[in-house]
């Protein structure tokens, strides 16, 4: 005959887990001897677990049986089961409804799922979506220099290398006069600035008919043209193309 009786729980609490044994049903089992006290009664409870996180909650799918001592309120091991004890526990486990679910997502779950769904989206996306068009201009600074090309930046001429003492610096237009392997002869503006003045302003159309001294590329990306001699006494920057 099936009762339901108080039969002890055991809880498993740490921090964001805890794990719960609920109780299913209980059984007296009069027809049952008692392994450990013969003469004394015994109850069979059956049980699963229940484990709850902050992101989901889990019922186990099998359930587990434990014999109690109703006399001295002690549980009977397992290792004394009897093969009829056994079998009494595999019937009643049968009739034992089934949990209400097996896996279930917290709504803290779905928040997180909801993130690393958006995270991991936009990592793929990232890396798959083609990179930005370059402008016009990204793209001219970018090709190296030829002759006849016209470019918009500073010098900075030095009487010693290093020092900065007695440097001679002007803005304006520069003109590459000539070309020879990596190494790249400018004739700078007849109108250049001592101060910085915007590129329009500036004459861009007649140049000194001497280069300069001699320079190689140092440096060359979309915004900028780092050119420089090989004794250091003369670097050009270039920040413009026209």
């Amino acid at each position: 005959m099936a009762t339901f009786v108080v039969v002890r729980t055991t809880n498993i609490k740490a921090m964001f887990f805890h794990i719960q044994k609920i109780e299913q049903s209980t059984h007296h089992t009069d027809n049952l001897q008692n392994p450990k006290n013969q003469g004394n009664p015994m109850v069979l409870g059956v049980y699963r677990n229940k484990a709850r996180t902050i992101l989901y909650t889990v019922y186990t799918k099998k359930t587990f049986g434990e014999y109690w001592d109703s006399v001295e309120n002690k549980r009977i091991p397992k290792r004394l089961w009897t093969p009829q004890m056994k079998e009494y526990y595999q019937q009643k486990a049968l009739d034992t409804p089934k949990p209400p679910f097996v896996f279930k997502i917290t709504v803290v779950g779905w928040l997180f799922v909801l993130l690393f769904m958006g995270v991991f989206g936009y990592v793929i996306y990232d890396s798959v979506k083609p990179p930005p068009a370059k402008s016009e201009k990204h793209l001219a600074m970018e090709q190296a220099p030829l002759v006849d090309d016209i470019y918009f930046g500073r010098y900075e001429l030095y009487k010693e290398k290093g020092n900065p003492l007695g440097m001679e610096g002007r803005f304006g237009w520069f003109k590459v006069l000539n070309v020879e392997g990596d190494v790249y002869y400018l004739a700078k503006s007849k109108e250049m600035s001592r101060g910085h003045k915007p590129k329009e302003q500036l004459n861009s159309t007649d140049f000194e008919t001497e280069n300069m001294l001699p320079v190689r590329l140092v440096e060359q990306t979309g915004y900028d043209i780092r050119l420089k001699s090989d004794n250091g006494l003369l670097e050009i920057y270039i920040t413009d193309k026209k």
